[in-house]
């Protein structure tokens, strides 16, 4: 029953429940002890209670759990055993043998067929069984065939090596000439699986096929033997001939070589001694003693004689396997050819030496009828000019009398045949000068504006009659040349342009290549075919016909013979139909190349500094060594000049002096460098101030300066550095002062 009457209100409700709790309270409070102990006392059972529930529903739990993983687990034990039955079925049916170890090396599963063919090892084979004690049954097995000088231990110990790697395969030979193929393959486990495959059949195959092709080889190498001209024995390293050819069988006078069993070089050397004559220069004995050298033999080749009418070349050479190759060629005929050759060559000397003769008196009578010539010429020319000036002077006055523009126009037309009859005079005079070799240049430095700016106002209005854009390119650049000269080849080519380019253009310029100016005058105009580009260089020779070729053909032949004499590089492009382009190839003078400065020689030095001192200069480039010749001898230095590392070696042993000290370029062409002198002159000379002079930058040159004790100046030279080299870097000026 409620002590809670549901129908009153909820405060009476309430009201009642507080009296009851009040009620409750006081009650509890009056208890006495024991009866407080006792309640404890239920109330602890009670809990108990509960918790032996508790575990009696965890222990109902486990105990489902433990029947269901027992169901499973059972289950479980059934697939493990069909898939052990099925894998064992399945490698059963492996026409292999099959192992299986696993992470420990430990054997684990196998088939019927593993070592089947080590029988004293298939009773050994068991689960757990480790992977070196089957490799040490294997090892002593009989039925194994150890190579030769190779042990059981040694066999296992190999085996084991091979065990290491990732993926082996390798074959195994048994006794009964049988053969097994062993490989192993790691498992995703670490685990090792083993096949092992007869390989018999395959290997005995593969022996008929090898044996089959080399016993093909050997025909093929025999016909190939056969063949030659040439005699051939082979011999082992054991001296034992094992290969010869028919032509050997010919060359001696024996029964044939290949009825002879197991001859030896000693048997051949017992024929070579009957039938061949040895000579001074390589005896038999010389022969015996390179087939029996222990190191490597070099190559050897001599001649005999035999029959006294025969001559045979002797080859012997040494194969890789220590074995040599002796080969006899007949070289009878070839010796006669050679001794009939040299006969003729007597004879021939004989006849060379009588029309050398003939020759050199016709080339020494044209030689003088040249001279008589260009002396004709020159004389002729001066005669001509004389006459020629006075006739150029009566129609000049002829003109300043009279006002007839008729008469004006005949005078201005004869002016100008009189103008170009002087210029094929002066022509002429020049190619006799420059034929006969009389022809003197004045080389020098030049600027190329004292050339080009006089060109152009001379040349433009011939141009722009014509309709031609002519375009001259201003140049700074200063070179070594004969100003006269140079200016006569450059207005030649650039008249010649004007002459055959109707329309179009005309460009000259200079581009700058190394040491070198190069002078290029392009046209665009009718171009020259490449049969007639050397015929445009003789005298007297044009292509074409017509007004624009006016003239004697004398402009390109002066030009040619001038870069000639001066040494200036001529060369020519043309296209037919499309235009040509000239070029000459000018040295640049050594002020303008950068590679000595005279602007930046010291001036605080006088110029006497190096009065007394002896250099030697060693440099092939003329306009270097003219430069830096100037600023020493204008610091009263003395320079001698040698163009190669021989010429100066020559010019010391011939002056008996040692110069004071030596400025050598590295490069000095196809003789020795600069390096390689200054070790030859320290060698014979001692040591001598010396510097090498290079525009090589690289740490080898470098690091040769440093071990030599030698002096570098790098190009471009400073003036001042050369000054300080000859003057304070070696004591100089102390030693002229005492």
């Amino acid at each position: 029953m409620s002590l809670i009457n549901p129908q009153d209100s909820l405060e009476r409700q309430n009201e009642k429940l507080l009296q009851i709790s009040q009620a409750l309270m006081r009650r509890v409070e009056q208890k006495t002890e024991q009866s407080g102990f006792a309640y404890q006392q239920f109330e602890r059972a009670a809990l108990l209670e509960s918790e032996v529930r508790e575990r009696t529903r965890d222990l109902e739990r486990t105990l489902d759990l433990l029947q269901d993983s027992n169901a499973r687990l059972e289950r479980a034990n059934m697939e493990t055993e069909n898939a052990r039955s099925n894998l064992t079925e399945a490698i059963e049916t492996i026409n292999e043998g099959f192992a299986l170890f696993d992470q420990d090396d430990r054997l684990v599963l196998f088939n019927s067929r593993f070592c089947r063919d080590l029988q004293d090892v298939e009773p050994v084979l068991k689960e757990g069984l480790t992977f070196h004690d089957y490799v040490t049954s294997i090892s002593t097995s009989r039925f194994l065939a150890l190579p030769d000088g190779q042990t059981a231990d040694d066999w296992a110990q190999l085996r084991l090596e091979r065990h290491r790697e990732e993926h082996v395969v390798f074959n195994v030979s048994l006794i009964w000439d049988r053969w097994l193929q062993a490989s192993e393959h790691r498992t995703s486990r670490n685990g090792t699986v083993i096949l092992q495959t007869d390989v018999t059949d395959i290997i005995r195959m593969e022996r008929q096929e090898r044996d089959k092709m080399r016993h093909q080889e050997a025909r093929k190498l025999q016909a190939t033997l056969d063949h030659l001209n040439q005699g051939v024995c082979i011999f082992d390293h054991n001296k034992t001939l094992v290969g010869w050819n028919k032509r050997m069988d010919r060359l001696l006078d024996v029964a044939p070589v290949r009825h002879r069993h197991r001859l030896s070089f000693d048997d051949l050397m017992e024929q070579f001694r009957e039938e061949l004559e040895f000579n001074a220069t390589f005896s038999a004995e010389r022969l015996i003693e390179w087939t029996k050298r222990a190191r490597p033999r070099d190559p050897i080749a001599f001649e005999v004689a035999r029959k006294g009418d025969q001559t045979y070349s002797i080859f012997a050479q040494e194969m890789p396997d220590r074995g040599f190759v002796i080969s006899l060629t007949d070289v009878t005929s070839e010796r006669a050819a050679t001794r009939a050759l040299a006969e003729v060559n007597e004879k021939l000397e004989g006849w060379v030496e009588e029309r050398t003769a003939e020759l050199e008196e016709a080339l020494a009578e044209a030689e003088r009828a040249n001279a008589s010539k260009s002396r004709f010429v020159a004389a002729a020319s001066h005669d001509l000019l004389q006459p020629l000036s006075a006739a150029k002077l009566f129609v000049s006055s002829i003109s300043d009398q009279t006002d007839n523009a008729d008469i004006q126009h005949v005078v201005a037309k004869t002016e100008t045949a009189l103008q170009g009859v002087e210029q094929i005079i002066e022509a002429l005079s020049a190619i006799s000068k420059l034929d006969a070799g009389h022809a003197v240049f004045d080389v020098q430095p030049i600027s190329l504006t004292e050339i080009f700016d006089p060109l152009r106002d001379e040349l433009a209005p011939s141009a722009r009659a014509k309709g031609v854009d002519f375009t001259l390119v201003h140049s700074g650049l200063t070179v070594l040349s004969d100003p006269g000269y140079l200016r006569r080849i450059v207005q030649n080519l650039l008249s010649n342009a004007i002459r055959y380019t109707e329309n179009g253009r005309i460009l000259a310029g200079v581009r700058r290549v190394g040491d070198f100016a190069r002078i290029e005058v392009w046209d665009t105009g009718c171009g020259i075919a490449e049969l007639d580009q050397d015929t445009i260089f003789q005298e007297f020779k044009q292509l074409g016909s017509g007004a624009a070729n006016s003239g004697l053909g004398l402009g390109l032949a002066i030009v040619e013979r001038a870069c000639k004499g001066l040494r200036h590089p001529l060369e020519l492009w043309s296209k037919p139909e499309t235009g040509s382009c000239f070029t000459v190839m000018v040295p640049v003078s050594a002020t303008a190349t950068g590679l000595l400065d005279p602007s930046t020689a010291p001036s605080a030095h006088p110029l006497r500094d190096l009065n007394g001192l002896l250099v030697m200069l060693v440099e092939n480039n003329r306009g270097v060594a003219q430069a830096i010749s100037q600023l020493i001898e204008s610091c009263g230095g003395e320079v001698i000049v040698a163009e190669s590392a021989e010429e100066a070696l020559d010019t010391i042993s011939e002056i008996d002096l040692v110069p004071d000290a030596f400025l050598l370029d590295y490069q000095l062409g196809n003789s020795m460098n600069g390096i390689e002198l200054y070790e030859r002159i320290l060698e014979k000379y001692g040591r001598v101030p010396a510097s090498i002079i290079s525009a090589d930058r690289t740490a080898e040159l470098r690091s040769q300066c440093k071990r030599l004790d030698l002096n570098l100046l790098s190009k471009p030279v400073n003036a001042q550095r050369i000054y300080d080299f000859l003057n304070a870097g070696f004591g100089l000026s102390d030693r002229m002062q005492a």
